[in-house]
């Protein structure tokens, strides 16, 4: 038997709070025991079943530990889906330490509020009990899985497998607990989420009129700000039952007007945010003296001009719709390319623009954002089709975005990371160049249904609940089939108006505030590219295109072209430029021509709002298949269970060696808590054990998706700056021969 002394040094802290959990437990159910109040017996009970399952549970993380290391990707990166597990169980003993501590200071205080303290232990001994319910899945999943693989695809069905995680209680994740296996300062932000889902889909679900509605709302606020548990309910329930649509409109609340001023006003400021609007016309490369021609985006929803953002820190020489009076940079000799994330369905670039301005003033290179079009109106392979066109056509004309195209490097999170690299397979197999270098964030590399140890991280994931991920990947998958069935079309052909993005629809709906715009030094304008020039070759190279003077005396040539723009959310520098005819730098000066009325944009915001709601209900009621939240159900349709795409471009992990050896340098970024962080892994390991150059990092503490929160948590923001130091790393413009 070891001595005190011996404990306190060769022990690992983990063990050494087990002891110190267990210590308490046993502690404060000797205190309560003889408490024959109703409080005090669940306080007892409660108690004692934390003590009995940290005794089950040392077994069990002593037998995963010994094995979890086979699993890794090197030694030098620690990291699996088991792994994830083990350190959610260190946070819970760490969690119960907390609250065992807290009672044990206030429970001889007449102050003491036994019945409320009583639910919080309660919600404490629910999380105990599910880490250890998960950890013995954990242990089936092993047996199911071939050696050193992640993903368990042997001896069981994937909805065996699935059936047995329905014993798992996910509401204590969602209660008083939420967000214990995260770091501390984005725990707020993580609860924020979870309240607005659970009061949005009181909107959302609900009938009645507008009035009805307002009032309901602020009844089910209370509700779920003052009951934890309601709010876990709630949103259990909606992860697993909730269908896609409500997906897409939850996520629409990033894209809001409200929010699309956010990034001016808290990021970094950018001297070009635009969108550029790419006809969808034939584009020609040539690849050392052969011509290789792009495909036109034609898949269900026929031609339709791609859309991409342009962002740039700094104006630079050539960009398009910049005039030559404004103080321009030379070109950059890099270019980042960037497909956003959002589960195939949902955000576009402006609602990725917090750290995408940061990356901007990092990396001081232009970023051209891609905004794709979205499932289930515009399923596989549309959004490829059109990163694949935008990519192109940015090597034709990187002068027009700032850049010599010396160095181009790929970057995406999640879905976006997915496309990127689909998109960098596809360059493979047509001939053309791939990006130099390709910086992945959380991406998912295998889109079958098949179960692995981090995708169970679904069942206790804030922002990726089970439900979502599925419905999600199915909608991006079967999408056209399912619109197959709902329109009654042979072909699956689908009306172009349908796929609108959620900031292409919010841009069209602020038309008719642009007169009350305030102009502001950022110049943020939606650019129609097409000619400018009158040629008749088809095949022309767009590259020899030059913008006109804007500082001679003829007006009409710049008419012209301003007559091709669309405003954007801001508007500024068109509207300037239309009024008083004078360049984008003197935006300012003519800020009091405009009239800015804030009654009038705040009013025409909350009827556009009440308006959109009333769309969503009308949908919603509409639906043959309504939702009944409270009745528990699965979220996994069958087409789910047999979802097992082995086509490379949706799963980037099924491609053939001969392709994969000829990808690019790769950075894949992702952490520990994320559930496609199996997914990263597994794909890192392949393409390493073939020879290719690839590093992965995983970091802890934060969710999948922690980009988005690099403006509310701080160690989100440094890990944002540590993504644009390795995108530097990428580009290594330093290593190139000087400019001549």
């Amino acid at each position: 038997m070891m001595t005190e002394t011996e404990s306190s040094v060769d022990v690992p802290e983990e063990n050494v709070n087990y002891a110190a959990f267990r210590d308490l437990c046993s502690n404060n159910a000797e205190y309560f025991c003889k408490d024959t109040t109703e409080n005090g017996q669940r306080l007892y009970l409660s108690f004692m079943s934390m003590k009995d399952d940290i005794d089950l549970v040392l077994p069990l993380r002593d037998s995963i530990e010994s094995v979890v290391h086979q699993y890794d990707y090197d030694e030098a990166t620690p990291g699996n889906g088991y792994r994830s597990f083990l350190k959610i169980l260190d946070s819970a003993i760490v969690h119960g330490i907390q609250v065992n501590k807290k009672v044990c200071l206030k429970r001889d205080s007449v102050l003491f509020r036994k019945s409320s303290i009583t639910k919080e232990v309660e919600a404490c001994a629910q999380l105990m009990s599910s880490v250890h319910t998960c950890l013995k899945h954990l242990q089936v999943l092993r047996k199911h899985s071939a050696k050193n693989e992640l993903f368990a695809m042997e001896h069981s069905t994937p909805q065996d497998l699935i059936r047995l995680t329905d014993d798992i209680n996910q509401y204590c994740f969602y209660g008083r607990p939420l967000g214990f296996q995260f770091t501390e300062s984005i725990r707020g932000p993580l609860r924020f989420i979870s309240l607005s889902m659970a009061i949005f889909s009181e909107a959302y679900y609900s009938d009645g009129s507008m009035l009805s509605k307002a009032t309901n709302s602020v009844m089910t606020t209370t509700k779920y700000v003052s009951d934890p548990e309601q709010r876990a309910k709630r949103v259990v329930n909606i992860g697993n039952n909730a269908d896609v649509d409500f997906c897409k409109a939850f996520w629409f609340l990033s894209e809001s007007e409200l929010m699309q001023y956010l990034p001016s006003i808290v990021a970094p400021s950018a001297a070009i945010c635009k969108t550029i609007n790419i006809p969808t016309e034939p584009i020609t490369l040539n690849v050392n003296g052969k011509e290789i021609d792009i495909p036109i985006p034609m898949s269900h929803i026929g031609s339709k001009s791609v859309h991409v953002r342009l962002i740039s820190y700094e104006a630079r020489e050539g960009m398009v719709g910049e005039g030559k009076n404004t103080k321009m940079e030379p070109p950059s000799r890099g270019l980042l390319i960037h497909c956003h994330g959002g589960g195939f369905v949902s955000q576009s670039s402006k609602s990725h623009e917090v750290y995408l301005r940061q990356w901007a003033k990092e990396l001081r290179i232009p970023i051209l954002s891609i905004d794709y079009s979205l499932a289930p109106s515009a399923p596989y392979p549309r959004a490829l089709e059109e990163i694949m066109y935008a990519y192109a056509w940015a090597l034709k004309n990187c002068q027009l975005l700032g850049s010599t195209g010396e160095r181009i490097i790929g970057a995406g999170d999640s879905a976006g990371a997915n496309l990127l690299t689909a998109m960098s397979l596809k360059c493979i197999e047509i001939g053309v160049p791939t990006p130099h270098g390709l910086f992945l964030a959380y991406m998912p590399t295998y889109i079958g249904f098949i179960p692995s140890p981090a995708r169970l991280l679904c069942k206790l994931d804030p922002l990726l609940p089970f439900g979502f991920l599925t419905r999600c990947l199915k909608a991006y998958v079967f999408g056209s089939r399912l619109n197959e069935k709902q329109n009654g079309s042979a072909n699956g052909a689908i009306s172009p108006d349908t796929t609108e993005s959620f900031e292409e629809i919010s841009e069209s709906d602020l038309l008719e505030l642009q007169a009350h715009k305030s102009p502001t030094s950022e110049m943020s304008d939606t650019l129609t590219y097409g000619s400018l020039t009158s040629q008749t070759d088809d095949t022309r190279d767009l590259s020899t295109i030059k913008e006109p003077d804007f500082t001679g005396s003829d007006t009409s040539q710049k008419f012209d072209l301003l007559d091709k723009f669309v405003l954007d959310t801001d508007g500024t520098k068109i509207a300037v430029l239309k009024q008083e005819s004078v360049p984008a730098t003197a935006a300012p000066a003519a800020s009091s021509q405009f009239e800015f009325s804030l009654q009038g944009k705040v009013t025409s915001f909350v009827s556009k709002l009440r308006g959109r709601m009333s769309n969503l209900v009308q949908m919603k009621s509409s639906s043959s298949a309504s939702m009944y939240l409270d009745v528990p159900q699965n979220p996994i349709e069958p087409e789910v269970y047999a979802m097992k795409p082995t086509d490379p471009y949706i799963s980037p992990y099924c491609a053939s060696d001969e392709l994969l050896k000829q990808l690019p340098p790769m950075k894949i970024f992702t952490v520990h808590l994320d559930p496609c962080l199996d997914d990263c892994v597994s794909f890192a390991k392949r393409v390493k054990n073939l020879g290719n150059d690839v590093n992965l990092t995983i970091l802890d503490g934060l969710p999948h998706g922690f980009l988005n929160f690099s403006l509310v948590c701080k160690e989100a923001y440094d890990a944002a700056k540590q993504c644009a130091h390795q995108i530097s790393d990428l580009f290594d413009l330093d290593s190139l021969s000087p400019q001549t």
